[in-house]
Order: C-alpha cells, then structure tokens, then sequence
C-alpha cells in the first residue's frame, strides 16, 4: 500500500505566520505578505511535483482567489501535479461544471480532482445569491452529483428534482479519466450525501479516536448504498530534524496570535452553521492557549485564527512519520497537507518525513523513483546545514 499525498496552494495569501480566514471570516492581514500570485503559487506546485505530492488543494469562497481560474492556470507550469479544485455547487450548474471538468481534463492530460464544498455558512452564500439553508444545501448538492455523475457517464440527463432541473441534459465529450470527488461534512445529511456521490470522504483533523468514529459512521452509510470510499485527513504540519525544533515554530506561530485577532476570529467562528466547524472549535476549548496538545503530536492552535482545518502535527520527521501511520491504521489513505510558509514547510517534509514513510513501506514516489534518503545532518535554518 502506498499512502497519497497532497499539499496546499495558499489562494488567500502567503506568510511565515498562520494566515486567517475561511467560515464567514476574512483573510488575516499576514495573506499579503507573499501575495498569490500564479508566479508564486507556481514555485510551491512545482517543489509539491517534485517531491512526490500528488495533488494540491485549493479553496473557494470569498476570502481567496477563485480555485477553477487559479489552478487552470497554475497547471500548465506544472507536469505532473493534481489539482484538488474545491468548489461549490449552488453557484454554476451541473451541466455547466461537468462540462467544465471535461475541459480541464482535456487540457491537463487528467489532472483534475474535485473538492466538493456544500457551503456551511448562510451569510456567504447569501452574498452569492444562495439563499438556501443548509440542509437544503446539501439536498441540493446530492441533486447536483447526481446530474455531474451521470453526464460523465455519457448518459442523456433529464432531472425534475426539489432543486434542480436539467431537460436533454448531456456532454459532447466525457472527460477521460472521470475525476475523482472529495467531500467532507459531519452532519448527518452530509453523510448521507458523501455516502451516496463521494469517492474519497475527507475528515479535518481530529484526534484518532474520533476520527475512527467518522470512518465507521461513513463506511456504516455506504454500505447501505451499496458502495466502498476511500478516506483522506487535512491536517496542517510542522516537521524538523528534533521535536525540540518543530515545537519551538509551533510557540513561535502562536507567539504572533495577538488577542484581539483570537478574539474576534473566534466569535466569528462561533456563528458558524458548519458542524465541522464546530467540532474544531471544540478541540481548543473556543479560543484557549491552554492544552494546544490534544493528542500526541496533534496541536489545535492553528484553529485559533484560522477556520476550516485547525489542526497540526507538530514535532521531529520520525514522530510525524508515526502519527501519519497511526492514523493509515485507522483507515485513512490520503493526507491533505499544508504548512506556514507552504514553499518551506513542503520542503521539510517532503524531504524529512516522506523518506521515513518509505523506507516504512507505506509510500513511494509517485513517479516510481526513490525518495531522497532522509537528511541524517541537522539543519539549524532553513536549507543550511
């Protein structure tokens, strides 16, 4: 078995602090640091390829670029690299995003992976003319997979569904491959919807034992339709070459949390609708310093200022490598992976803990070459040994 991969393209903006925003909360000033521009977002695609990262994550909403456009872009300064394009189906049609996908399938050799984003909070989607609730949402977007599903299929699609309504729908050219769909969401509805449409069921990340809960609970409503998913994690990370040295970042990145920034990220996280979201909020006690360490190795102080994926492994290339096993046992093939700054942190761990996973049989390079060994020489900075 070898484990996947994938890193983050940073869409809202770059910095060597913990960029903010997401769940009905604006990017945090730090973003325009390094902003995201195809230039630089190019460079962190480029070092993921090499390094042996599958794919590479984008986010959608208002607070960063827009995911179709960026990565259309992004791609073709790119081989090999996938591109996990989030998007949200209340805002273009079915027919039009399943020809869409078509399109960037073409034109990047099958390089497109979708991310399926219900939309958790009514505020935003407001703003873009989606005035749905959330379980509508998510009714909606079962609609929505339904009509992509059988458009790549080849089919002819004719839908009168609760919100949806295609006649003679259907695509001149399928794409070949057909992308795969990401989706994630702890509420019921959201399950029964991942259940029914998802190909991999992504959790953000929670300590092992609830995370086990989450791949029983799918896997139990899967079943029921009479399908098996794969499941992947999102999850932040800060590797180096001793513990002493990651936990050292990690005191450093929360050093710049100023409180008035917690404070008020935190209650607007607070508003909320997302179950999810809700749950990460939870982890750090809504806005505690204290107790960041909530499994080994597993550190909730990025849900402090950002939303979404709060969550870090923190700690030296063989104590990541363990954590990432530990979680592999539990079931989870793929890991969603993101670091401050996203240039240098690919870089420590595509070179610290992806050889250790190697050499521990549960990843190869997915070029078919050998990792480089892992470096035996500690590093006191950043590429100076």
């Amino acid at each position: 078995m070898s484990l996947t991969f994938h890193w983050f393209l940073p869409t809202n903006g770059d910095s060597r602090h913990v960029v903010g925003g997401g769940h009905g909360t604006p990017a945090t000033e730090t973003g325009r640091d390094r902003p995201p521009t195809v230039g630089y977002l190019s460079q962190i695609a480029r070092a993921a390829e090499d390094l042996g990262f599958v794919g590479a994550l984008t986010p959608t909403g208002a607070w960063c670029e827009d995911a179709w456009l960026t990565t259309a872009m992004v791609s073709q300064r790119t081989e090999r690299l996938k591109f996990l394009v989030a998007f949200r189906p209340g805002f273009v049609s079915p027919t039009l995003a399943a020809q869409m996908a078509s399109t960037f399938q073409r034109q990047t050799g099958g390089r497109l992976l979708l991310n399926v984003v219900t939309g958790g909070e009514s505020q935003e989607q407001r703003a873009y003319g989606d005035f749905l609730d959330k379980d509508a949402r998510y009714r909606r977007t079962g609609e929505f997979l339904q009509v992509v599903r059988e458009l790549w299929a080849g089919k002819s699609v004719d839908l009168h569904g609760e919100h949806l309504q295609v006649e003679d729908a259907r695509l001149a050219r399928v794409p070949d491959p057909v992308p795969q769909v990401y989706f994630g969401g702890s509420s019921p509805i959201a399950g029964e919807v991942a259940a029914r449409h998802a190909d991999v069921y992504l959790t953000w990340g929670e300590p092992p034992a609830q995370v086990a809960e989450k791949i029983a609970w799918i896997r139990t409503l899967a079943a029921r339709e009479g399908r098996t998913l794969r499941f992947g994690i999102r999850l932040h990370v800060i590797t180096r070459d001793t513990s002493k040295q990651a936990w050292a970042e990690a005191d450093r990145l929360l050093a710049g949390f100023d409180a008035e920034t917690v404070a008020a990220v935190q209650a607007g996280l607070a508003r909320s609708e997302s179950e999810g979201q809700r749950r990460m909020l939870a982890l750090h006690g809504c806005g505690s310093r204290e107790g960041l360490e909530i499994h080994p190795n597993l550190w909730a102080g990025i849900g402090l200022v950002r939303g979404g994926a709060g969550t870090a492994l923190v700690g030296s290339h063989d104590e990541v490598a363990e954590r990432i096993q530990e979680y592999a046992a539990l079931g989870i093939e793929e890991f969603v992976l993101s670091g401050y700054p996203h240039l240098e942190e690919a870089y420590w761990f595509g070179e610290g803990v992806l050889p250790r996973l190697q050499a521990r049989g549960l990843w190869q390079h997915p070029s078919g070459r050998p990792a480089a060994p892992a470096a035996q020489v500690p590093f006191t900075g950043a590429g100076r040994p």
